[in-house]
């Protein structure tokens, strides 16, 4: 990070924490559970599912549970950050048109919002994988590798859709509509062994279906991912970040007129 933008980063760094706090207040006032949606949502959507899928896909896979539940972690992480990142500039408009601090605090601010709930929801997943009889192993350190590079991914995508929204507000139909195919495509809740070996490597070339295919290998099969696996998921997260910084820094200085 250059010099001028830790500078920047240390003079607007109040200002963050506060953007932290209120998004995650934000998202669950007024409700009478609070904070603990962000453990129940995804435990419901899990009893549906697991309900749901075990009928075609987890009669005779062990441990259908974790590895529906693994898909729906990070898919959710996934689809959490870039949502609220893609509403990050039009949102805040108010005070970005106030102010001089950077627009990128914004979504930085939103994905370390959308970063708590996931870490609230890792420790029920962990639970589970205890409870299910898998045994922890220090390997299991190994998926801070995927989750950074998950994180670093969503803010590249959410930098390009918050620069998106603010001139195409259609946007957040056609991305609803994405999400939803992406979804399928991800193997959240289906083995992809499946389908034929050609149609099997072309999987890879979802980032989210890598990153849930990591957790996989790590917490399911005990197995550390190949070097290639290592490389891929970096090269999702770098190559998102740079378009969306490209994308960012081109457009910064028309954003106040859209909005």
């Amino acid at each position: 990070m250059p010099l001028s933008l830790i500078t920047r980063w240390k003079e607007y760094n109040f200002l963050f924490e506060e953007l932290v706090k209120r998004d995650f207040k934000k998202r669950y006032k007024r409700t009478a559970f609070g904070v603990f949606w962000s453990l129940l949502g995804p435990l419901l959507q899990l009893f549906v599912m697991n309900l749901v899928f075990t009928q075609f896909f987890g009669r005779d896979m062990p441990h259908f549970t974790i590895y529906l539940f693994s898909g729906l972690l990070i898919f959710t992480f996934y689809q959490g950050a870039t949502n609220s990142g893609m509403m990050a500039l039009a949102a805040n408009s108010d005070i970005i048109s106030k102010t001089s601090a950077p627009k990128y605090i914004f979504l930085f601010s939103s994905n370390v919002s959308n970063l708590i709930n996931f870490a609230l929801t890792l420790v029920v997943f962990f639970l589970f994988v205890a409870l299910d009889g898998i045994a922890f192993h220090p390997r299991f350190l190994l998926l801070i590798y995927p989750m950074i590079c998950l994180l670093i991914f969503n803010i590249g995508v959410g930098l390009v859709l918050s620069a998106l929204f603010v001139f195409f507000r259609d946007i957040q139909y056609l991305y609803g509509i994405f999400t939803m195919l992406l979804m399928w495509v991800s193997a959240v809740f289906f083995p992809i062994d499946m389908f034929p070996m050609h149609i099997q490597r072309l999987f890879v070339l979802n980032p989210i279906f890598t990153y849930i295919h990591y957790f996989r290998l790590i917490v399911l099969h005990g197995v550390v991912p190949s070097i290639n696996i290592h490389l891929i998921c970096g090269f999702f997260a770098v190559a998102a970040l740079g378009v969306g910084g490209l994308i960012y820094r081109r457009y910064n200085y028309r954003f106040i007129y859209y909005m």
